[in-house]
């Protein structure tokens, strides 16, 4: 499959339908996804990243029938994770001495990978690449999210290649954001966002402050994954703004998990307390063992304090509990509050072990928590609820 993006520019990538984790089991992709490549046709041809490695052989058999391989001048390698880079191998049997733009960092870690000593050209930002009656402009963007990762911007078509910036997990025939479900689509992107771009915000920041600053006129943008920004392009651009500002919502989420529902009628009774505190908050319950934990993540960074919770087993807490833990102290989450909760039976450590994973996650600590003993009666209960009014007059 490939499309016409402009008479310039053909898609020439792959969408996996069938995708369901991503990173091996680390981030789930309920819509799929797709491995865009890019093939720009000017008095030059340049192929711009290519797809996942298990699609290799079909990527490269597909790329026969858009064109002869042989009429690819370069190859630009915006960002080295097997995921862009995996049809390298098979691409270069065929065409071996094609030259590989790419950054210092993308050729090591590439060497890495692939262990061959293919045609490297490295660029840094501001080079450019004479592709006949338009050029290519490089643009290092560190971070974002590896220390490899760049884009490329075709003067003249206005379009950025801008790789995992700006992209989704989002698998659709309608590739244009003006063709798709728009919530679906924003769903996608925050959740993007949120999992894997957070911990480097301070990088989003500037890097877009810099882009924005070299006054490029950009009418399109074209990410490595998901959708293709033409509509109004600059909205994903503002998103992105925003959301690397230390981004939160009027919302509490509180995650848990329950051995036998104790502390999840805690967790119920804290909400109910939030609310008749605060009838305008939005909160968001989920037990960690059941939910998704890349959606959990997403509710977290929408959020302006978070509550966890988790009863006491063999002198420390549930797996789920400390998964999610694991994973928020990972994504260094800033501007946030955060409280513990659990039930025990003798020992009760498990509040004091979260406390302390919050802690090391960044977040501001609002009190020591509340846990309660065996199943919560009506008494503990009521405790829960003005515990819950507490935390509301808190945040």
């Amino acid at each position: 499959m490939s499309f016409k993006i402009n008479d310039k520019v053909t898609w020439v990538g792959k969408i996996d339908w069938e995708l369901r984790t991503f990173h091996g089991e680390e981030y789930s992709t309920h819509r799929g996804s797709s491995y865009n490549s890019y093939l720009i046709r000017d008095e030059k041809t340049v192929l711009i990243d290519t797809v996942w490695a298990p699609f290799s052989k079909e990527f490269v058999s597909n790329l026969k029938n858009e064109i002869d391989l042989n009429e690819i001048d370069y190859i630009i390698v915006n960002h080295a994770e097997i995921d862009h880079s995996g049809a390298l191998d098979e691409l270069l049997k065929e065409i071996p001495d094609t030259p590989i733009y790419c950054t210092k960092n993308g050729k090591d870690i590439i060497k890495g990978h692939y262990h061959k000593d293919w045609n490297f050209v490295t660029v840094k930002t501001g080079d450019t690449l004479d592709i006949g009656k338009n050029k290519l402009t490089f643009i290092e963007a560190r971070m974002l999210h590896w220390p490899d990762t760049m884009f490329t911007y075709y003067n003249g078509e206005n379009i950025l290649f801008s790789n995992d910036a700006f992209g989704q997990h989002y698998a659709s025939e309608f590739m244009y954001n003006d063709k798709v479900d728009y919530a679906e689509l924003m769903q996608e992107a925050i959740k993007y966002y949120s999992n894997i771009l957070t911990p480097y915000s301070s990088f989003v920041t500037k890097k877009i402050e810099e882009v924005m600053g070299l006054n490029l006129p950009i009418d399109m943008i074209c990410p490595s994954h998901g959708i293709i920004w033409r509509e109004n392009p600059a909205q994903i651009i503002n998103k992105y703004m925003e959301w690397s500002q230390n981004y939160q919502e009027n919302q509490i989420t509180i995650i848990y998990d329950t051995m036998w529902n104790s502390t999840r009628r805690m967790a119920e009774a804290i909400a109910e307390g939030i609310k008749s505190a605060d009838n305008n908050v939005n909160i968001k319950l989920f037990n960690s063992g059941k939910s998704d934990k890349n959606d959990i993540i997403t509710e977290v960074f929408k959020s302006k304090a978070v509550l966890v919770g988790s009863c006491t087993i063999n002198n420390g807490i549930l797996s789920s509990t400390a998964g999610i833990l694991e994973m928020m102290r990972g994504l260094r989450f800033k501007g946030k509050k955060a409280a513990a909760f659990g039930s025990y039976g003798w020992g009760g450590e498990s509040v004091k072990m979260i406390t302390e994973e919050l802690k090391k996650g960044g977040f501001e600590i609002l009190n020591d928590g509340i846990k309660e003993k065996w199943v919560p009666d009506e008494e503990a209960l009521e405790r829960c609820r003005q515990y819950g009014r507490e935390i509301a007059s808190m945040v």
